[in-house]
């Protein structure tokens, strides 16, 4: 045993011991092995059987707690530990093969301190984890004894003069350095924590993350390797295949990386900076890099560290093909010293199995240090979004909202800020170590070409500079284009929102196909833009793929004809070959950069503020406390803007605005002080509970509204004032909201609230007079007087005012009077009279509770919208969560590519242009291993050509008859094909995604204006809108990019491993066991990959939500003081968002950090394969480089392919998605009579037959009218009323066939209505709907859209409408801007201008559907005028909100639960004592 030990040749001096034992090197090396067997034999058994439970003391969730000192340094000495022992092996190994024997002296110890090496971490790892330090003692004795040994073996060797010139003396140099350092380590750490030998340690408490068990995220936590490797995550991303991931999965951030830590250490940087550098983006520069700057040095530092490893590749392709090229391959005897033999490390590199074994660990390090600084680049960026966010929103906080008001700052602008500008600094950190270390790549790479290929090497790095400018103007094209784009998006989205806003309207007045032009038109050139964007891609597309080819040809051109006898070995080809492609990527990276610096300079801007115009002036009030005040006036004479002067909302020149308890006494002056909110009485006030004129709501639950306690709703419901205040408010559970359900529950809020003061301004406004007095005598006299809090209350209701304990009247932003009613009556006895008579006037609505078949069809329809939120086709995903079988089912299909989503999109493409994308792709591909198959088979007949020459005593190679020339003449060829195919393959990518863009957008949009109004009830507007905004743009510009991205990638990779079995194929027994390996890695990565993207998107919408609503709420949210709880709120959804991407950003770094290691694998595998066979089955050296330049790529294909394959399964969900409303059933607009046999007046006269009719809105519902039967003359006008629910709408919409007539029918004029084309129907007949709806455009545009009437005709029906005076006095007359949804007029004008668009069509029939039920009552005076003069000779039917509107009425209609009550004259009506009519007009009165 001991010869094989030391060898056992005859002449062997390896285990003589004449001189010594310690002389004998054999000896010296066993006796190494004595620390290594000691360590072995003691841990195994503590590690196999363990040692037992853990200490008492500590309770942690995780078993991440690294507490000893020198944690770190350990794990790195360790590292650097094990790869010097690898060298040791290595040199052995070598040095041994010119032995005739083996000698396993001299590299078995090395192995066993290897083994030992990975023991010493694994042991030390456990022991620190369970707290047991005492165990600490074995590795103690293990460093003493491994320092010892290794010095004695490295004194020796000194003493026999073996010195650096020998590998092996430095290795044993070094080992001693590192054995030191690790004991040092140790006994710092038994020291330090006085373990051991000392009888107290102290005890030491796990971080407080480590205690909370709702702390997932352990990146911060975990030792090193676990780190570098993401270990952690891997029961995180397995775990995603069995139940999907959502924020109670990923848990809490730790506090270090909470929005609020980093907003404080911002907030500190800031406050720091503010001395030395003035305001702007200089500052926010300043403190950003104070706050953010240490952990940015740190990823840069590993971005060096990963690209100047990065050159190792070619160097060693490079020294592996010279190696076995050698004609000679033996190598001078090494020098034999203590009986053994030592090398150099000359000699060591030499060897093309070391070289192949380096350029494998090269490859492990380069890869972890590079996801290393993309890790800790990407996380400081979220920390540093967190902070920005936090920090907008306090600023946000503090705005005056005037500002706002007058359009300086919009909700928009605050979501573009938080959504685009805090993300274009996010990226900009995540870039930022590119920056930095680009230039070193550049200028190393450009260093290393020239010692290849001399002077050639310039000229092919010239046209790679020369055509990176071009590159960078291509991308600055692409970011204008794009932004050309979202131009034309937005104004799409626009008219899109507006079209299915205003469905209803467009669908009774037959003007869809007017708005889906309009749409169409402006998608026409917003796909022109897209076609500049489409083009931009694919000349930025092929120019990625163009440059390394025209650059690798054009410096061998060069290099061939400026030498006579050009060295161009494969050896220099290919590695040339690879420092091309490694050049290539930061000069192109290089515009992204530039541009996303820009983008990050511009975001860093600031926002500045003007004054506004003046709104109160000469204001001197007084508020009693503890009583009712009213504040009553016209429109528009500043009653809100008192009560917002009072909150502090209001920017003021003079005066003061004094809080005492409850008492305001307050003189408001003109408005132009910069911060009112700053005024120290205002500061002081308590909270003050305010509902303002338009309702406030989150996006929360109705408790949540009411009573701001987010997350404590439980103890709410138990509230005997909540339920008090939910009675006063009118039972406002189960309503799909409107208006003035939104109004009740903003009302409901503020008297929850628990303040001495209320602020109510027109809280009226929206309800109707049966739900006005409940609230007034429950909630405000019942409520508030009783609990005698300061109320004022801003309303139109005059009725009111004999509760008032104090009535303020304004006009024209100046206290008109002020006093008691009584009071008023005496000084102001003109005002108190038009207040009688107009007090006269007032009505009252019948709506109470909503009866038992409306709350059905409520809640189906509840249900329906609901459903159809689910985003994921139904045939995929309809399934019950709690049911085992059918949950793994769905979770085997959240792990199947969506093929038929994939399918439906290039099905869309066309057969042609698929074919010619098919085939472009794959020629190109084929072409591509081509060239570079080609450049190996001349670069070995160069290397025969020479061999060839200097046994025939050639002094120049071509002398010999070998020419350059014909092998050129291909390659460049081949060259040049490889160009136009990129060019060709890029267009076909960019042009097939423009078709389909096109195709889908078209199906759908005319597919949605054709559908049923059903869909539109059923489905929430948003699911629809977002259909045409983020999954068009979705399909517009992303697709094709991941599309190109993830063909272009998995056919390298497929080239790339089909080269490498070529040239070795003993490399497909290794590739099986790595293909397995890399299936279940991207299977599983993709499952969590998606759920994590979704996750972070979906965490997005509630805060910038949140942003949007705080600022729209912000005088409530001042009001009530509740400030801190928002922000408490922003600090969560902030949270939940950063840690959706930290937990994406590491779930991309697991999948690249494995995909990498396998590609390592790849390479080892490929290297030692092509050597063993060049070596003994003379591979041709060309082939040798072939292949590992392909295997070198292989890890950037595959982890290209995996991260792509998961954004295009994604992605195809907008396609999914889309498709599921391309299945909607639309409207039959086809009848039994064609446009032609409908006579052209028709209707002439507005007779109408209703025969025997029933309704429903959809064949799973329950009819809503039931055997209805009713004749109605020509001319008359007949009023239609009853209680909510009672059908008068949907007998309003069976006229346009807007419901399911399916019994019965309706004749107009001898026609049935079921026989005519919809169209024609529709756009014969007029209505007047309960909201005005207006669209943006003109006012001619809004009065007639098909530009068929007048000016004269126009001007008409304004006159009529009473509008005249009003557009007249407008710049532009009848083209005069009307803003979305007619803001820019009050809505009482709305109302009237709808009015006006329903004479100018002329029709003989007239449909208002409560026309007045949202208007005051002068505007409603005028409709009724209009109504029976200029509709005089027209049939009207007239659903009635109002029952005194239809007093006049030749005909009423009083229905119940969808069949018809009474049907008379109004005056036969009202003469019977017991009619329900009858009973409807004295509750009236």
């Amino acid at each position: 045993m001991s010869l094989a030990f030391c060898g056992n040749e005859n002449n062997s001096v390896a285990y003589n011991v004449d001189g010594g034992v310690l002389n004998n090197g054999c000896f010296l090396d066993a006796l190494n092995v004595v620390p290594h067997v000691f360590l072995l034999f003691i841990t195994f058994p503590i590690l196999f059987i363990g040692w037992g439970s853990q200490s008492s003391k500590v309770h942690i969730h995780h078993s991440t707690w690294l507490h000893f000192p020198g944690h770190n340094l350990r794990w790195l000495l360790t590292f650097v530990l094990l790869f010097i022992l690898v060298c040791e092996i290595a040199e052995g190994i070598v040095s041994d093969g010119f032995s005739q024997s083996l000698h396993l002296h001299l590299y078995m110890p090395a192995g066993l301190a290897f083994m030992a090496g990975i023991t010493s971490i694994i042991y030390y790892h456990n022991i620190e984890t369970s707290n047991f330090p005492k165990l600490l003692l074995a590795l103690l004795i293990y460093w003493v004894l491994a320092f010892i040994m290794k010095t004695i073996k490295f004194a020796k060797y000194t003493e026999h003069g073996i010195g650096p010139r020998q590998l092996r003396y430095c290795i044993t140099g070094l080992l001693v350095l590192l054995y030191g350092l690790l004991l040092a380590v140790e006994i710092n750490v038994i020291l330090g924590r006085r373990y051991v030998c000392f009888a107290d340690p102290p005890e030491v408490k796990p971080p407080e993350d480590l205690q909370d068990l709702g702390v997932r995220f352990l990146q911060p936590f975990v030792n090193l390797l676990s780190k570098a490797t993401y270990w952690w995550m891997n029961t995180f991303i397995t775990s995603a295949h069995r139940r999907p991931i959502d924020l109670k999965v990923i848990g809490k951030l730790p506090i270090a990386m909470r929005a609020l830590t980093n907003y404080i250490k911002l907030r500190k940087a800031f406050d720091d900076q503010k001395d030395t550098a003035p305001q702007g983006p200089k500052l926010i520069w300043q403190a950003l890099r104070k706050a953010f700057g240490r952990p940015l040095i740190l990823s840069i530092t590993f971005r060096f560290l990963a690209d100047l490893l990065g050159f190792a590749g070619p160097l060693c392709i490079s020294g592996i093909v010279h190696h076995i090229s050698k004609d000679n391959r033996t190598i001078q005897q090494p020098m034999t010293l203590l009986g053994i033999y030592f090398i150099s490390s000359k000699e060591f590199l030499e060897n093309a199995y070391v070289l192949a074994v380096l350029l494998f660990l090269a490859l492990l390090l380069q890869r972890t240090f590079l996801q290393a600084s993309y890790y800790v680049a990407i996380e400081t960026g979220i920390n540093l979004r967190g902070a920005i966010q936090t920090k907008i929103y306090n600023k946000i906080m503090r705005l005056c909202t005037s500002n706002m008001s007058m359009g300086e700052l919009t909700v928009a602008q605050i979501c573009n800020l938080v959504a685009i500008d805090t993300n274009q600094l996010m990226w900009f950190f995540f870039l930022c170590p590119n920056l930095w270390a680009m230039p070193v790549q550049i200028i190393v790479g450009v260093i290393l070409l020239y010692y290849l290929l001399g002077i050639s090497a310039l000229i092919g790095a010239t046209v790679i500079a020369v055509l990176a400018p071009v590159q960078y103007f291509v991308a600055t094209k692409l970011s204008q284009t794009q932004k050309s784009t979202l131009e034309y998006s937005s104004e799409r989205l626009k008219k899109t929102n507006e079209l299915l806003r205003g469905i209803k309207l467009l669908k009774l007045y037959a003007w869809e196909h007017i708005f889906c032009d309009s749409v169409e038109e402006t998608r026409s050139k917003e796909l022109t833009s897209l076609k500049a964007f489409a083009l931009y891609s694919s000349i930025s597309i092929f120019m990625n793929a163009a440059i390394p080819i025209a650059a690798v040809l054009t410096t061998f051109v060069v290099h061939v004809h400026i030498s006579e006898d050009a060295d161009l070995s494969p050896a220099v080809a290919f590695a040339s070959l690879s420092l091309f492609h490694i050049l290539v990527t930061p000069l192109f990276l290089l515009s992204s950069v530039v541009r996303s610096t820009v983008k990050a300079l511009v975001s860093s801007g600031y926002f500045t503020w003007t004054d506004g115009p003046p709104t109160l002036s000469n204001v001197d009030i007084k508020i009693p406390i503890g009583k009712l005040t009213m504040i009553v006036g016209q429109v528009g004479c500043g009653k809100s803007s008192l009560l917002l002067a009072a909150l502090g909302e209001m920017q003021k020149v003079s005066g003061t605005v004094t809080w005492n308890r409850s008492v305001t006494s307050s003189v408001f002056c003109l408005p132009t002080d910069r911060d009112a909110a700053a005024d120290g009485d205002i500061r002081k006030r308590g909270a003050v509970a305010y509902a303002s004129q338009k309702p406030w709501l989150l996006n929360a639950t109705l408790v949540e509204n009411i009573t701001f306690e987010m997350g404590r709703v439980p103890r709410a419901f138990m509230d005997e004032s909540f339920l008090f205040v939910i009675k006063s408010c009118s039972d406002i559970f189960f309503h799909i909201f409107s208006r003035g359900q939104k109004q009740r529950i903003s009302v409901a809020r503020a008297l929850y609230q628990q303040t001495n003061l209320v602020f109510l301004d027109d809280p009226f406004s929206a309800l109707d007079i049966h739900l006005s007095d409940h609230l007034m005598q429950d909630g405000i006299l019942k409520l508030l007087r009783e609990e005698k809090r300061t109320v004022v209350l801003v309303t139109h209701k005059l009725q009111y005012l004999l509760h008032a304990d104090w009535i303020i009247a304004m006009k024209d932003g100046t206290i008109q009077t002020e006093g008691t009613l009584k009071d008023i009556q005496n000084s102001e006895p003109e005002l108190f009279e038009q207040w009688k008579t107009l007090m006269h006037r007032q009505d009252q609505e019948f709506e109470t509770v909503i009866n038992d078949l409306e709350r059905k069809n409520l809640r189906r329809a509840m249900y329906s919208r609901e459903a159809a939120r689910t985003e994921e086709d139904e045939e995929e995903e309809s399934v019950e969560s709690d049911d085992d079988d059918n949950m793994s089912q769905v979770m085997r299909q959240r792990a199947t590519i969506p093929w038929r989503s994939c399918g439906i999109y290039l099905s869309s493409a066309g057969l042609l242009l698929l074919t010619v994308l098919l085939l472009s792709q794959l020629l190109k591909h084929s072409l591509m291993v081509a060239i570079d198959y080609w450049l190996a088979h001349w670069t070995s007949h160069v290397i025969r050509a020479k061999t060839d020459a200097i046994a025939r005593n050639c002094t120049i190679v071509q002398y010999c008859g070998f020419s350059h020339s014909w092998y050129l003449s291909v390659f460049s060829v081949l060259c040049c094909l490889g160009i136009i195919l990129c060019l060709a393959t890029s267009v076909a990518v960019e042009w097939t995604g423009l078709k389909v863009a096109k195709e889908l957008h078209h199906d759908l949009l005319n597919k949605i204006i054709l559908a049923p109004m059903r869909l539109f009830e059923t489905t929430p507007l948003g699911s629809i809108l977002n259909r045409f905004s983020t999954d068009t743009n979705t399909i517009d510009q992303h697709i094709p990019t991941t599309l190109e991205c993830l063909s272009r990638s998995t056919l390298l990779c497929v080239s790339a491993l089909g080269v490498i079995s070529y040239v070795t194929p003993v490399f497909l027994i290794a590739l099986l066991p790595l293909a397995v390996t890399c299936y279940f890695i991207q299977k599983y990565f993709r499952v969590a990959s998606r759920d994590l993207q979704q996750l972070e998107d979906s965490t997005q919408l509630p805060l910038l939500s949140h942003f949007s609503e705080t600022v729209e709420g912000l005088t409530t949210i001042r009001a009530l003081r509740y400030e801190p709880r928002f922000r408490q709120r922003l600090l969560q959804f902030t949270d939940a968002n950063n840690i959706a991407s930290l937990f994406l950003t590491a779930a991309n770094r697991w999948l690249e950090v494995r995909m990498e290691y396998i590609g390592a694998c790849v390479v080892l595998v490929a290297a030692v394969a092509s050597i063993t066979n060049s070596l003994y089955n003379q591979l041709s050296t060309g082939l040798v480089g072939l292949g590992l330049t392909y295997a070198l790529m292989v890890s950037n294909y595959m982890n290209w392919m995996v991260r792509n394959l998961a954004d295009m399964e994604v992605q195809l969900g907008s396609v999914k998605r889309i498709n599921g409303l391309l299945k909607t059933e639309p409207e039959n607009y086809e009848g039994l009579l064609t446009v032609s046999q409908v006579p052209d007046g028709w209707p002439r006269q507005g007779e109408i037959k209703i025969q025997n009719l029933s309704v429903r809105y959809d064949a799973t519902l329950k009819p809503v009218l039931k055997n209805v039967n009713a004749h109605i003359s020509p001319g008359q006008k007949v009023g239609i009323c009853g209680r909510t629910g009672s059908g008068k709408s949907s007998f309003s919409l069976a006229f346009f066939r807007m419901v399911d007539m399916f019994e019965g029918r309706i004749v107009i004029d001898d026609i049935d209505i079921a026989k005519l084309p919809l169209q024609t129907l529709r756009s014969r007949l007029s209505i007047i709907l309960q909201d005005p709806i207006l669209f943006s455009g003109t006012i001619r545009f809004n009065l007639d859209p098909e530009m068929k009437a007048t000016d004269e005709m126009l001007w008409e029906a304004l006159d009529i409408a009473q509008l005249k005076p009003v557009v007249k006095s407008l710049p532009g007359g009848l083209d005069a801007a009307v803003t979305e949804g007619g803001e820019n007029f009050s809505q009482g004008q709305r109302q009237l201008f709808c009015l006006a668009r329903a004479f100018v069509r002329k029709s003989s029939i007239l449909i208002m559907d409560e026309a007045t039920a949202s208007i005051d009552m002068a505007t409603e005076s005028i409709l009724q005028k209009v109504v029976m003069t200029a509709f005089a000779d027209r049939t009207v039917v007239i659903i009635a909100h109002r029952v005194h509107t239809i007093l006049n009425a030749d005909l009423v209609i009083v229905m119940k639960r969808g069949i018809i009550l009474e049907y008379d004259r109004p005056e036969a009506l009202l003469d019977k004592e017991d009619s329900v009519f009858t009973s409807f007009v004295r509750a009236d009165k």
